[in-house]
């Protein structure tokens, strides 16, 4: 404990005036993840239990590829909260009461590799929900053979493996021992890994590949939806007041309306979510090459990663708010043990 302590303080105190606001900031965040963290815990796990359950019976109105996109994030999601919010931010945060024991088996580089392909999954499975979205709405041509079931399964499953075999290269360059400090590679490395030309290339594509390339292919593609939806929205509303002479309900385009809301309610809480992390990690990245005058706030880092975590808690609320059918079966979910309570309380009268 002393020794994480102090190499964290000496950290922070070479790059830190700690009578500035600055460290005031972060001080204060600090402090404040002692209640954030562990109610973050008790809501984001059952949360996101209860959303896999809901969307996995199949009684919400979508797709059942859409269906399986959903409940991919949701299992995601849950996996990051145990895996960095219980099994890292909080140990962190309460360090006094976690002892970690060192010894022959590298704890800290296994749990890396699951914290990073976890969260990999997490962003990319955004990403991949985002694309089929976008060909189910702009391109009907492909649609019908992209947009099924059998895909999303091939798609996630893609996924899923290329971010495990991503993120080896962690066990690698981690040593097995726990800093118990608040930064992005919580293990100590390896001290031949930190001089080598290898280890900047892999702290170079991890940043490029998460949060980088997902931010950039999110955008586009909201963007290239987005205006398509208007294109279509115009020509359909011309071709259907040409031949009815008035502008009647067009079902096809509530459809189209309810999905991009979804859709970009999902994607815009992921960016705002994540761009404060995204914000530290290109600035860090920006020191370690040499640029001295750009060293990041420190509190940044702290706020990134209490926002990043956020974002794993926060599907279950869009989908109550945008779909009417799942938050009537979260309502049914939700009520059911008050009725089991009320039936044993009205048999027990009787």
């Amino acid at each position: 404990m002393g020794r994480s302590f102090i190499w964290e303080f000496d950290y922070l105190s070479a790059y830190y005036d700690w009578y500035s606001l600055e460290y005031r900031i972060y001080y204060a965040l600090v402090i404040f993840q002692h209640m954030y963290y562990p109610m973050l815990a008790i809501v984001g796990v059952p949360v996101n239990l209860l959303t896999i359950g809901i969307l996995s019976r199949g009684k919400c109105g979508l797709s059942k590829c859409v269906t399986r996109y959903l409940v991919a994030m949701a299992t995601a999601d849950l996996l990051v909260i145990i895996l960095d919010l219980l099994l890292r931010h909080i140990p962190i945060v309460y360090r006094e009461h976690f002892q970690f024991l060192q010894n022959s088996i590298p704890v800290c580089s296994i749990h890396s590799v699951l914290v990073y392909a976890a969260t990999d999954c997490s962003v990319w499975f955004t990403v991949t929900f985002t694309f089929d979205r976008f060909v189910a709405i702009c391109c009907q041509k492909l649609k019908s053979k992209y947009c099924t079931e059998k895909t999303a399964a091939v798609v996630l499953g893609t996924v899923t493996v290329l971010s495990c075999f991503k993120n080896i290269s962690w066990y690698f360059t981690l040593t097995g021992q726990y800093p118990l400090a608040n930064l992005p590679w919580f293990c100590y490395v390896k001290e031949d890994a930190v001089v080598s030309q290898l280890w900047g290339v892999i702290e170079l594509l991890h940043h490029i590949l998460n949060p980088g390339v997902p931010f950039v292919v999110i955008l586009l593609l909201n963007a290239l939806t987005v205006r398509h939806i208007l294109v279509s929205s115009r020509r359909r509303r011309r071709l259907r007041a040409h031949s009815s002479g008035e502008s009647r309900r067009d079902p096809e385009m509530e459809s189209r309306r309810k999905s991009i809301i979804l859709l970009l309610v999902i994607s815009a809480n992921f960016i705002l979510l994540w761009v404060v992390f995204t914000v530290f990690s290109i600035w860090n990245r920006m020191w370690f090459f040499g640029y001295d005058s750009v060293f990041p706030p420190v509190f940044l880092l702290e706020l990134g990663f209490m926002l990043q975590l956020l974002s794993c808690c926060t599907n279950t609320m869009i989908y109550a708010v945008t779909q009417t059918q799942f938050r009537q079966q979260l309502k049914n979910v939700l009520k059911y043990p008050l009725h089991q309570l009320l039936n044993l309380f009205n048999d027990e009268r009787n």
